[in-house]
């Protein structure tokens, strides 16, 4: 079965000599330096300038909104309502995956240390839909089981568990080409699909919001959830591509097509999420708008793990790069004033680093 050559390494690298991501030997996992995947130091520097927690959001102008029954329409609070519904539990899955799966499969200190990281981040998360439905008067009942009552997020939530639940199994190892494979698929599970296109439908709804300076405290918690979870995709993304550059038996022709067609199916899901959550146009925001978006954003997915673009769709929102791409400004939405530090330094020097770009 042929492999990619591209994800070549020289030959003269013996499997157990050198740090790896998986199956080395050679690794101790309390031994932090000499780092070997400074990637994984850059993305969690990044983590750590983003950081924030819900308290400081104001929401004060929101819950007046949300008791104003002239403020929101009825499609209005049905999009916000379904998307604290799928992201309150989906930030659950995440951290989940992370503590219980990924975290003893990956040895290699400098990934752990930003594993570490991202775990908090999904604390955070799972925070911010505390907050929002404490502050808002919200029935946590209605919100938190609308995985199980509404079918279009249940599916994609199974859809998630479905493609990784192989792993999950305490017997399961890394060992070997097979596993290796499974691994990195569902790898491409969590990080790619989960983080990576799952979310973006509702982060545009949100932060559309946002842009009209309404329910603007939820909108910018979204913001802050979408600069992180820029990081963890770009650092899911360079996990996955060391995986297949240490391991190039895995990437076939075979495991890339499979790959390929879980993204498509993602995009599908999510297309059906949008249609349900969004019935009709709203905002200036509409259904297909959205599936043009999602195209868009599944092709960059797919080059960012090396495999080949499907859609060649145009970014209807070209805002949303804004929102993700600058790292110290004054809120975009004339909220408030929010400081992302900028600056990295490189773990060898002095100088400014330029880690893998977080991606939209």
């Amino acid at each position: 079965m042929s492999h990619d050559p591209s994800f070549a390494i020289p030959s003269s690298a013996s499997k157990n000599s050198e740090k790896r991501i998986l199956n080395s030997q050679a690794t101790d996992p309390n031994k932090i330096l000499p780092m070997k995947y400074k990637w994984a130091r850059e993305h969690y520097k990044k983590g750590v300038a983003n950081n924030w927690i819900p308290e400081e959001v104001n929401m004060q102008k929101d819950v007046e909104t949300w008791k104003n029954p002239k403020a929101l329409s009825d499609d209005e609070r049905r999009l916000i309502l379904w998307n604290m519904g799928f992201f309150s539990t989906a930030e659950s899955l995440t951290a989940n995956n992370i503590v219980l799966i990924l975290y003893r499969h990956i040895t290699n200190p400098e990934c752990r240390q930003y594993l570490l990281r991202q775990a908090y981040e999904e604390a955070v998360h799972t925070d911010t839909f505390i907050y929002s439905c404490d502050t808002l008067g919200l029935n946590p009942d209605e919100v938190y089981n609308m995985y199980s009552t509404i079918p279009s997020i249940r599916e994609k939530d199974e859809f998630v568990v479905n493609m990784t639940k192989s792993i999950i199994d305490p017997n399961f190892s890394t060992e070997g080409t097979e596993n290796i494979q499974r691994f990195v698929h569902d790898l491409v599970g969590f990080y790619v699909i989960m983080e990576g296109i799952f979310f973006y439908a509702g982060f545009v709804m949100m932060l559309s919001f946002l842009r009209q300076n309404r329910m603007a405290g939820v909108g910018e918690q979204f913001q802050f959830i979408l600069r992180d979870e820029s990081v963890h995709l770009a650092f899911g993304s360079d996990l996955i591509n060391t995986i297949a550059q240490e391991n190039p038996a895995i990437w076939t022709q075979e495991f890339k097509a499979t790959l390929t067609e879980n993204i498509k199916k993602a995009v599908e899901l999510e297309y059906a999420y949008t249609k349900d959550c969004l019935p009709r146009g709203i905002m200036g925001l509409n259904a297909d708008a959205i599936y043009e978006y999602i195209k868009y954003i599944a092709d960059r997915r797919l080059e960012r793990i090396r495999l080949e673009k499907v859609y060649n769709a145009t970014n209807p929102f070209p805002w949303m790069s804004e929102v993700i791409d600058l790292r110290k400004e004054k809120n975009f939405f004339e909220t408030r004033v929010t400081e992302y530090k900028s600056g990295v330094l490189n773990w060898d020097d002095e100088s400014p680093a330029n880690p893998t770009t977080p991606t939209q």
